[in-house]
């Protein structure tokens, strides 16, 4: 069992930087600069994939605050608008960026006319490295708990042994992408990306996050909003699982899937 405790923020003289901010933007970093060698390992242009990455990253912070907003706490956010703009008092939500990654990258991809299933595979590889070091800010100021339990994965919440959310998630990612690594060594990529990344992603994440989110804490104070006993991270998991598959379908049918 993992002992509780709690990591807000780094003092450094007057300034006090936000842990989970900093992890959120190291994951940023690195999985743009892992992207970025992935692009040029495929004969992409490199920088241009960076480009496509800052449109990806700015889409997806304004709708995962737009969606925690009003898919979590909508009566807070319409009685004070403002409160949009207050960005340092937390509250995004992941599949709100998710939909807001896809929206930049098409939009990115459309307007350079760029070949999207291979920069959006390059960028779906390094992505799970990315999310599960951004995790581990979560996982620090402990934001996610989950439900009462006593496994090894279990910390030490004050009142009881808890599972964290973000703990599980940032090792979801971390797993995914040993996964992405393997099939990546595989075979030999060829200079064009082949588009596999991105339907395995949504299936992968989606599928396992539904299951999770049953985990997360109900009996707190706070606790995610359920919508017929389901949170909207689970309904939006269901969608992405479907649309995986729908493309994994597609790819099989068109024998366009490069391994």
């Amino acid at each position: 069992m993992i002992p509780y405790f709690r990591f807000t923020y780094i003092p450094i003289g007057p300034v006090h930087i936000q842990v989970w901010g900093l992890m959120v933007a190291a994951g940023i970093i690195v999985a743009t600069l892992l992207g970025r060698r992935e692009a040029k390992r495929r004969g992409l242009d490199a920088d241009l994939f960076v480009d496509f990455g800052t449109w990806i990253m700015v889409s997806a912070l304004i709708f995962a605050r737009l969606f925690h907003a009003f898919a979590y706490e909508p009566v807070s956010y319409l009685t004070d608008p403002l409160r949009l703009l207050r960005v340092w008092e937390g509250g995004m939500s992941s599949y709100g960026g998710f939909l807001g990654a896809a929206i930049g990258a098409v939009w990115f991809a459309r307007k350079r006319k760029l070949d999207f299933h291979a920069y959006a595979d390059a960028a779906c590889y390094a992505f799970p490295l990315g999310y599960g070091i951004g995790r581990i800010g979560c996982f620090l100021i402990h934001d996610h708990p989950g439900t009462l339990s006593h496994s090894l994965l279990a910390v030490q919440y004050p009142g009881g042994a808890r599972l964290d959310h973000g703990l599980l998630l940032s090792l979801l990612g971390f797993a995914i992408f040993a996964v992405f690594v393997f099939l990546n060594r595989r075979r030999e990529v060829n200079k064009q990306a082949s588009g596999r990344f991105l339907p395995l992603l949504m299936v992968s994440y989606g599928a396992i996050r539904f299951v999770l989110d049953f985990y997360r804490a109900y009996d707190l104070p706070g606790a995610d909003a359920r919508y017929l006993a389901l949170t909207p991270a689970q309904y939006g998991s269901l969608l992405i699982v479907a649309a995986g598959a729908w493309l994994l379908h597609g790819m099989r049918r068109k024998g366009t899937a490069r391994t």
